[in-house]
């Protein structure tokens, strides 16, 4: 039998098989040639099931949402007359939803984060008005009012009293659902708008200034829903995802310039002098329609991708900044839309108008289109 020499060149420690370094070079090597083929794999890798081709049809009427994405009122001149949002309410109107979205935090999301300041005490602040002043008066807080308000609508008449309208104005309040106590409010006669049955003076006050409160729920969805008989809204923003933010000062100071420079782009530039060319025909009989129309095309939804959030996802800081700030913002939507899947699987058949800030628009489209039973409704026929 022929024997190799020992003499035979062999690298260092690999003239012994099947020894220990033999061993752990080829699982080295293993693991290499499995972590490229497991990268390259992921890449590749399509799901096979796909929830959108799945849609029934379901017996009955299929759930039909329309996303409207909206300006945010605040943001517009003192100039601005809301009598301009008519044109707007009339072809919402036309399509006759049966339920009204909006962009609000729900009174027992506030009262959840109330109990985590130390990480949401800068959100409440800024999205959740204290419920407190209608909790004493009505002698409820935010989970028993929210209790009261479902007891109630479970029961209510088809005719109801204006003593009725205005007890339920004040649990919504505790509640802290301001834009369905408004609902209520806009549906009492105008003589019927006073105190009593759980409101008293400060709360009216309170209805009178929200009423006129400059932003989307006062101006188009409480008025909307009032109009086509609505006994309340659906408050489905989300917040949960929401940090206090960096402690380090520099860390927050190099977390905000790091998105800033993200969002300084031809992209954001041009989305900006788009929305400031038509802001100055804001007071023109269609002006206001322009700026929906505009906000609701397939182009839009791509440049504030393209100019936002798919900018921060190429950030390229060390402490990748842009993608956590992708991963807020993607999260907030997903529970937005989870929100609103819960409204549509309690009341099969609605026709939802879901009226949020035009930025969330392509994310709450492309969620809602998983759906098995969500059907979408393209806003440009009803906004011609």
């Amino acid at each position: 039998m022929l024997r190799v020499a020992s003499s035979v060149s062999t690298p260092a420690g690999l003239n012994r098989a099947p020894g220990r370094s033999v061993r752990r070079l080829i699982a080295v090597s293993l693991g290499a040639l499995a972590t490229i083929a497991g990268a390259a794999h992921a890449q590749d890798y399509r799901p096979s099931f796909h929830p959108d081709t799945l849609k029934g049809p379901p017996p009955g009427a299929a759930n039909e949402v329309l996303v409207l994405g909206t300006i945010h009122l605040s943001g517009l001149p003192k100039t601005f007359d809301p009598k301009t949002l008519t044109p707007l309410l009339d072809r919402l109107a036309a399509w006759k939803p049966t339920g009204v979205a909006t962009e609000d935090l729900s009174g027992l999301q506030c009262d959840a984060l109330r109990r985590y300041p130390s990480r949401y005490a800068e959100t409440v602040k800024m999205y959740c008005p204290d419920p407190a002043l209608a909790g004493r008066v009505t002698g409820l807080d935010v989970l028993a009012a929210n209790a009261e308000a479902e007891r109630l609508l479970a029961a209510w008449p088809a005719e109801p009293t204006a003593a009725q309208r205005r007890h339920l104005a004040a649990v919504f309040l505790a509640a802290g659902e301001r834009g369905s106590a408004l609902v209520q409010w806009l549906r009492l006669p105008e003589a019927e708008r006073h105190t009593g049955d759980g409101l008293n003076d400060e709360l009216v006050t309170a209805l009178e200034a929200l009423k006129v409160r400059r932003g989307e729920t006062s101006l188009i969805s409480a008025v909307l829903a009032a109009r086509l008989g609505h006994e309340r809204l659906w408050s489905v923003d989300d917040h949960s995802a929401d940090t206090s933010g960096p402690s380090d000062p520099a860390e927050e100071k190099a977390f905000n310039d790091a998105i800033q420079n993200a969002w300084d782009n031809p992209v954001s530039r041009a989305r900006r002098d788009q929305y400031n060319q038509l802001q100055e025909g804001l007071s023109e009989p269609d002006g206001v329609l322009k700026i929906y129309r505009a906000n609701n095309t397939p182009a839009a939804q791509m440049a504030a991708y393209r100019g936002d959030f798919g900018a921060t996802f190429m950030e390229p800081s060390p402490q990748k900044f842009g993608r956590r700030y992708l991963g807020y913002w993607e999260t907030r939507n997903l529970r937005m839309v989870a929100n609103i899947r819960d409204v549509l699987g309690r009341y099969p058949g609605m026709r939802l108008l879901a009226i949020v800030g035009a930025s969330h628009k392509g994310y709450y489209e492309a969620y809602l289109n998983q759906m098995h039973d969500v059907r979408l409704v393209d806003a440009r026929t009803v906004l011609r």
